[in-house]
């Protein structure tokens, strides 16, 4: 039997005496007041989040979620679907760009086969769910069955349990799946009730007509699930993916175990987007790691009143922009932990 009780536990809390206390060192720092920006805004923020005035994000766990879509029957993506599979093996074989992050990052990094058109089991360290062969065409039916959805939720949610149990300070989700920039775009067009052509993208490289197809297909697939797509977890059932249900799972345990999440690019925020419309305060736990050029990001990121910490032009997916974003939190935890107070450099402070 699937468990799903533990959809409704509710999200932790932050520990406001920490956050004060972290406030107070960065005031006592020798440097003028909010000399650092933001860098001292992420370092009070995880220290509340860690309840600890000395926040630290030396153990990272990366999860790369990885299923096909059924829409790319439809002719959405610049790629082959082959390209899911072909992925796979080179997230564990070390060639990805994640896998590269990873390894210079010292982070643990584990990868999940949701359900793959062509049967693609790997051997360890990929983690074999089968989900089933991908998602159904979500212009014909559901994405997802229930068990289908609820089975993808709790793989995520086991993830966060696992990076919880190995000591984890911080938690990012990535995901690989062809067309699963559609998915994203349709899932966010249901919850923001947006039109598709302020969140329909390029994706993979579609040129203007491709995108312009890909905005058609999104419409169908809203005009047939429509009267069901008020609830979000229904919309993320009939419009979502494997790997995008399993970021829903993994950033709802997250915040109610509360583990700090560092949010990728446009489908992981999408997937973020999906928790704080199920979960009241988890955005709390997310942290925004940088902006993508995939243009629907912008509006998601506004959705959730996200401000985020690089904007290098990426759009890759795979948890690699956020990868690529811890070295700034590791330094804004280094500053904060190790520069003087004004005391004990002898340094008069401010009036």
């Amino acid at each position: 039997m699937i468990e799903t009780a533990w959809l409704f536990e509710t999200v932790a809390k932050l520990d406001d005496a920490a956050r004060l206390a972290a406030e107070t060192r960065q005031l006592d720092l020798i440097k003028p007041r909010g000399a650092l920006g933001r860098l001292e805004e992420i370092a009070v923020r995880l220290s509340a989040m860690q309840g600890n005035k000395h926040p630290c994000v030396d153990k990272v766990y990366i999860v790369v979620f990885v299923g096909d879509h059924g829409v790319v029957a439809e002719g959405i993506s610049a790629f082959p679907q082959s390209v899911t599979g072909e992925m796979l093996k080179n997230f564990v074989g070390g060639g990805a760009a994640i896998s590269v992050l990873a390894q210079e990052l010292n982070a643990e990094l584990e990868v999940f086969n949701l359900g793959l058109v062509k049967n693609t089991e790997c051997s360890d360290p990929v983690v074999n769910c089968n989900l089933g062969p991908g998602t159904a065409n979500f212009c014909q039916a559901p994405a997802m069955c229930e068990d289908q959805l609820f089975a993808a939720l709790n793989v995520g949610r086991r993830a966060v349990e696992n990076a919880r149990l190995n000591g984890a300070h911080l938690f990012i989700g990535g995901e690989m799946g062809i067309g699963n920039t559609t998915s994203a775009a349709a899932l966010a067009c249901a919850l923001l009730n947006s039109p598709t052509e302020q969140l329909a993208g390029p994706g993979t490289g579609l040129d203007r007509q491709g995108v312009a197809r890909k905005c058609n297909i999104i419409n169908r697939a809203l005009d047939l699930h429509r009267q069901y797509l008020k609830l979000p977890l229904e919309a993320l059932r009939r419009l979502g993916g494997f790997e995008i249900a399993a970021l829903v799972g993994s950033y709802m345990r997250c915040a109610q175990l509360g583990l700090p999440v560092l949010i990728d690019g446009f489908i992981s925020s999408v997937a973020a987007l999906t928790v704080t419309q199920l979960c009241l305060n988890s955005s709390n736990w997310f942290l925004l790691s940088h902006r993508s050029a995939e243009p629907g990001h912008t509006v998601v990121l506004d959705a959730i009143n996200a401000q985020p910490l690089l904007n290098l032009g990426m759009c890759l997916g795979e948890g690699s922009g956020a990868a690529t974003t811890v070295p700034l939190l590791r330094l804004a935890c280094a500053l904060h932990n190790k520069m003087a107070t004004f005391s004990e450099a002898c340094v008069t402070g401010q009036n």
